[in-house]
């Protein structure tokens, strides 16, 4: 399988869920210290420092370490669902729906390591409403990609094709660890076709 001939638009972290220009900062600035330091590993205060509040200004904002976590991860699990879903739609066919669902999670997964790194490490330290919302929103984009692959091939049953995505997804995820020795587009390129290749061996 060749390496796709399209590009990678850069997409950057959203902000549909926040109501301010200064709540997207702080959910930024909390993505990357989340995700360097661990969540149990930085507190209000360093938060707060990391956007030039103190610690009870930020909870103006927040109303709790806890609380912006669960915005970050909601919005993340969110906006996957609802763009891949969109994306997905608006293909041709299952294959070029396939292709959609691939660039739309490298471009994702290249651009923000680190909310894929705080996507994949701290969800257990959500709180329970929001993680069981958030577990719902995974599900669902679990549920498109395969409803993908299975109009791709008939055949397939759920559970295997079910497998197939969330070990794609692993690979797709890895970024924070794999992208570094690569160009954008060339490591795009390169997870493109590797999980392609894995889909279709399912």
């Amino acid at each position: 399988m060749t390496e796709p001939a399209q590009s990678y638009p850069e997409v950057h972290p959203p902000v549909a869920r926040v109501e301010s220009p200064r709540k997207a900062e702080i959910l930024a600035a909390a993505a990357e210290l989340f995700a360097r330091r661990g969540y149990h590993g930085v507190s209000i205060g360093d938060l707060g420092r990391a956007v030039g509040l103190t610690g009870p200004a930020l909870y103006r904002h927040f109303r709790g370490k806890d609380a912006v976590l669960a915005e970050m991860l909601l919005e993340i699990s969110e906006r996957l669902l609802t763009e891949g879903s969109r994306r997905a739609a608006e293909a041709t066919g299952p294959a070029q729906a396939l292709d959609a669902l691939l660039r739309w999670h490298v471009a994702f997964a290249l651009d923000n390591p680190a909310l894929i790194t705080v996507h994949e490490r701290e969800l257990d330290n959500v709180p329970e409403p929001q993680r069981r919302k958030i577990r719902r929103l995974q599900r669902a984009y679990v549920e498109e990609w395969v409803r993908v692959l299975r109009l791709l091939d008939p055949a397939l049953a759920d559970d295997r094709a079910r497998a197939a995505v969330h070990a794609t997804f692993g690979l797709l995820n890895s970024t924070p660890h794999s992208a570094g020795g690569l160009g954008r587009d060339a490591m795009a390129g390169l997870l493109h076709t590797m999980a392609a290749a894995a889909l279709t061996v399912a």
